[in-house]
This record gives structure tokens, C-alpha cells and sequence, in this order.
């Protein structure tokens, strides 16, 4: 019953995170929104995330990550009936502002769990569950370009319809946290390791900044490819969809195969080869055309190992600190998405004002240094495991 909380936990995940995809075009086009708006739109959302982070972990030591849980899928499910009745932009925000709330507690007390029960094989666990993400990933741009075009009774449900859907699956894994036992925290008040000890480790420092120019890379993808595709390429949104599934289909094969070789080679280095990987994909992409639009997917592979490798090196790291230390990397996270997210838009806007802010050229000029943005996270994302790896050598702490 943990385990399919947990699996079923990262694939509503995956469902609420990468349907926006397909929909923000047309988000775009209702609420009339520019590329800086929707930048901050994105960044606002992110905030909420943040949000969450900061208070799931004193939840769950007050209520246990049961009720937590719950919460988080509930939360979800009532913000998918709230952005379906939206018909004003404040409205529609404030309600995908607490879709991130159930999000950021929803991926919290998902962590913590698996930090407690993955005790052995950690990062082949930690990857497994997390290509649960990939997989509903995977699907979910396609999935939600089809319910866009569904009519029930004469009525197309397009992007508000197909959030109420998807999010009204959040349902499901209600009824199996409802049923599940989860362990509880058995470590002494004592033996926990305090923020304040955690705070001078500068390798969690450096966690975070891997973490955070990581998951910028990982998740704007999920925002900005087929808004790249469908304007700089002209393909349609079947086809740019097609390919941010093929995207999520490498990220969950890489995280769903790859996930022994962590635990074989080691968490540090296994960071410094998959985040150079992404990075030099996604700058073969945009350097590349139309013709290398594949390596988009590819960079895929290298992304995926980021975000679980950093949850499995924190679990070994910190057995008796692992909620205070992963509440404290996801939150500073958040807040490097925040800012991540809104220089995207701000970055396409001020290219594209430069080579012509009214024409096709100043457009793609300006969604390819965005997406380059993208590529750049990944880069740093490298140069930082490299200055970890160096850091823990020295000290024979690799993991």
C-alpha cells in the first residue's frame, strides 16, 4: 500500500505538472497574455510551490504524512473544480496557485516516505518511483491535447475541462493513502539532526544549487518546449506535444533503467555525467535546427537523474536528518524556480525586442536564447556536482 501511494502519488504529479504544456498556448491566447506574463504566471504558481514546501514537513511531524498526503491529492482535486469555473484571469490564477500548494506538499511528503522506506538500493528505489513521474509525464501532453478537443453533450471541454479531468484522478490515490499505514518517525528528539548543524554542511548548500539550476532545466521544459515548437518551427500542437512526450518517454526510461548505475558508480559522479549530458543535448538542439528538434527528447535522459539522485544522496547523508534536510534543499529550490521560470520570459522578451519585437525573426530569436536559458541551467547544474565532487573527495565522503 506504500508503494502504490507513492507511485500513484508521482503520477497524478506527473499528470498536474505537464498538462500545461499543450494548454498554455491557449491560456495564452484567452487571457491575452505576453510572453513576460506568462513568465510571471508560471513564477507566481511556483511561488505557491514554495509555499508548500515551507510548511509540509512541520505538518506531517504534527499530523503525519497520511493526513498530509490526503491533503495534498485533495487540494489538487478541488483547484481542477476551481480552474474549470474560472472565466477571470485573478480567478484562474489563484486557483492553479493552490493546484502548487497540493503539488509542493504533495512532492514533500512523497520524499519523506521514500527517504524512510528505501533503506537499501536507494538510488535504483529513488529513481524507480520517481519514473512514475516520467511515465504519467510521458503521456500527459497527449492526453491533454485530446480531452482539449473532446465534446461531452455539445460541449468542448478544452483546457479547463481537461484540468477538471485530470485532476479529478487525484481521487484514486486518496482511496489507497486512506487505506495505506505509514511508517511514522521513530528517531528520538534527540537523535535528529537540527536545521541550524545542517546549515553549516556546505555540501547542502551545494545540493541546493544543483538541485535548483536542475529542476529549472527539468521542469521548464514542460512549460516552454511546444510554445517553442509551434512558434519557431510552425508545427502544430499535436506534433510539438508529440515531442514533449518523447521527452517524458527518455526521462522515465532513464530513470525507470538507469537508476542501478547511481548506486554502482556513485550518487556525485553519477550527477556530473547526466547534468553535462542534457546540457550539451539541449544546446545541440537549438544550435542544430529543426532537424536536430530530437535532441530536445534526449536531453531528457540526462534531466531525469538529477532530482532523485540529489533525494537519494540526502537520505544516505542525513539518515537521522532527512526530513529537515530534504524540506530545507526543496524549499530553497523553489525559490530558484521561482526566478528561473520568470528570466525565461524575461529573457525571450528582451531577445526578441532586440532583433524585432513584431516579427518572425525577433520571435524565434527570442524562444531560442529562452530555451538556451534552459540549457545553461543544466550546464550549471554540472559545474556545481563537479565542485561537490572535489569538496567530498578531499574529505573521503563520497556517496
Amino acid at each position: 500500500m506504500q508503494l502504490a501511494t507513492i507511485f500513484l502519488g508521482f503520477i497524478i504529479f506527473g499528470f498536474s505538472e505537464n498538462i500545461k504544456g499543450p494548454a498554455i498556448p491557449r491560456i495564452q491566447f484567452d487571457f491575452m497574455l505576453n510572453e513576460s506574463q506568462l513568465g510571471m504566471l508560471l513564477s507566481l504558481n511556483a511561488l505557491g510551490y514554495l509555499i508548500a514546501c515551507s510548511f509540509t514537513a512541520f505538518l506531517t511531524r504534527r499530523w503525519g504524512i497520511k493526513i498530509v498526503s490526503i491533503a495534498a491529492f485533495g487540494s489538487m482535486l478541488i483547484s481542477g473544480i476551481l480552474i474549470y469555473f474560472s472565466r477571470s484571469y485573478p480567478a484562474f490564477s489563484a486557483s492553479y496557485f493552490l493546484m502548487y500548494i497540493g503539488n509542493g506538499m504533495l512532492e514533500i511528503a512523497l520524499a519523506i516516505l521514500g527517504a524512510r522506506i528505501f533503506v537499501k538500493n536507494t538510488g535504483t528505489m529513488m529513481n524507480l518511483s520517481h519514473g512514475f513521474y516520467g511515465l504519467s509525464s510521458t503521456v500527459a501532453p497527449l492526453i491533454a491535447t485530446g480531452l482539449m478537443s473532446v465534446s461531452v453533450f455539445g460541449y468542448t471541454l478544452d483546457w479547463r475541462g481537461m484540468y477538471l479531468v485530470m485532476l479529478a484522478l487525484s481521487i484514486i490515490p486518496i482511496l489507497f493513502a486512506w487505506r495505506s499505514t505509514f511508517p511514522s518517525d521513530n528517531i528520538s528528539h534527540e537523535d535528529h539532526v537540527s536545521l541550524k548543524t545542517l546549515m553549516k554542511d556546505r555540501a547542502l548548500w551545494l545540493m541546493v544549487l544543483i538541485l535548483s539550476f536542475g529542476v529549472v532545466s527539468e521542469l521548464a521544459v514542460g512549460g516552454w518546449l511546444v510554445n517553442f515548437l509551434e512558434k519557431a518551427y510552425s508545427w502544430d500542437t499535436t506534433t510539438a506535444s508529440g515531442m514533449l512526450s518523447a521527452f517524458f518517454f527518455c526521462f522515465a526510461l532513464a530513470r525507470l533503467l538507469l537508476g542501478p548505475l547511481t548506486d554502482n558508480i556513485g550518487f556525485n559522479l553519477s550527477l556530473i555525467i547526466f547534468s553535462t549530458f542534457s546540457a550539451i543535448c539541449t544546446f545541440a538542439a537549438i544550435l542544430g535546427g529543426e532537424r536536430l528538434a530530437f535532441l530536445f527528447a534526449g536531453a531528457g535522459i540526462g534531466i531525469a537523474m538529477i532530482y532523485p539522485t540529489v533525494m537519494a544522496f540526502i537520505a544516505k547523508r542525513y539518515p537521522n536528518g532527512s526530513d529537515t534536510a530534504i524540506t530545507f534543499t526543496v524549499t530553497l529550490m523553489g525559490i530558484g524556480s521561482v526566478i528561473g521560470n520568470y528570466m525565461i520570459g524575461g529573457v525571450i522578451d528582451v531577445v526578441k525586442h532586440l532583433f524585432g519585437a513584431d516579427t518572425q525573426m525577433g520571435l524565434i530569436r527570442g524562444l531560442q536564447a529562452g530555451y538556451a536559458f534552459i540549457g545553461l541551467c543544466a550546464a550549471i547544474c554540472a559545474v556545481f556536482s563537479c565542485i561537490l565532487f572535489r569538496f567530498l573527495r578531499k574529505r573521503n565522503e563520497l556517496i
